[in-house]
């Protein structure tokens, strides 16, 4: 469900915007999501956002986690990490670290982006190989989209049906497109209260035509932190359903009560 959280949020970048001053988030911020099948709780997933020195520059340093919890663990176990260490002015990513365990299946993916050469370096660290791609100046990792997207201006003035569309390298040499169209607004409860969120559907790819993923929706906080409040994935059976639970280091002010 980490996966999902980062991926869908990644469906929002638009254009180049990072401000500092203008930033939707600050160092120490701390997200936990809970997700639930049916009345079960499944799983538990994080980000945390440090400053970090990287290569004699101080940047930004996301961690993301996920795991399994209780009797979910014992059927399909779940240990995963997501980081990213990226610039603090122009949020272009340094470093992309993919390390998954779910249910035996194992990935374990290091990336170094050279933005000067417009080349980024693939490290399997399972057999050790290597592999160089080209990639265009506004590609990035999951993480960092994440949030790169949160300081975007336009997120303001979207209408409803609007889409948006971005490239995210995610998986070895695959760079993925991705399109997600605005559904409108709503007010949601929330474990943590009410909010007012915007209201998000992936798009994916038949063939050349894109198409509406309606098992996919996503809430965001329609307030200046732009926070994942809730995800809901509609199964053959039953929905998983991930919820905001925690948070802590907040930039700007939210109704949300811990």
């Amino acid at each position: 469900m980490l996966k999902n959280i980062l991926l869908f949020l990644s469906f929002l970048s638009l254009y180049p915007c990072f401000s500092q001053d203008n930033s939707a988030f600050q160092e120490g911020e701390y997200l936990k999501f809970r997700v639930r099948y049916g009345i079960f709780n499944a799983s538990y997933a994080s980000l945390l956002l440090k400053n970090k020195v990287y290569e004699g520059k101080t940047v930004y340093h996301a961690l993301g986690k996920g795991e399994t919890t209780g009797l979910a663990k014992l059927f399909f176990k779940v240990d995963d990490t997501y980081e990213s260490y990226f610039d603090k002015t122009t949020g272009k990513p340094y470093f992309f670290n993919r390390d998954i365990y779910e249910g035996g299946y194992t990935k374990k993916l290091n990336f170094f982006f050279n933005f000067n050469t417009n080349k980024l370096r693939i490290k399997n660290l399972e057999n050790n190989e290597e592999k160089n791609i080209s990639i265009q100046p506004t590609v990035k990792d999951v993480v960092t989209t994440l949030y790169y997207l949160r300081n975007n201006p336009k997120m303001e003035t979207l209408k409803k049906n609007d889409e948006v569309s971005m490239d995210m390298i995610f998986d070895d040499d695959e760079i993925y497109q991705f399109r997600l169209r605005f559904l409108g607004k709503e007010k949601i409860t929330t474990p943590l209260g009410e909010i007012n969120t915007l209201i998000f559907r992936p798009l994916v790819q038949d063939g050349r035509v894109f198409k509406e993923q309606e098992s996919l929706t996503l809430w965001i906080s329609d307030d200046r932190n732009k926070i994942p409040v809730k995800i809901k994935a509609s199964l053959r059976v039953g929905s998983l359903v991930g919820e905001l639970i925690n948070f802590n280091g907040l930039k700007h002010p939210t109704t949300l009560k811990k």
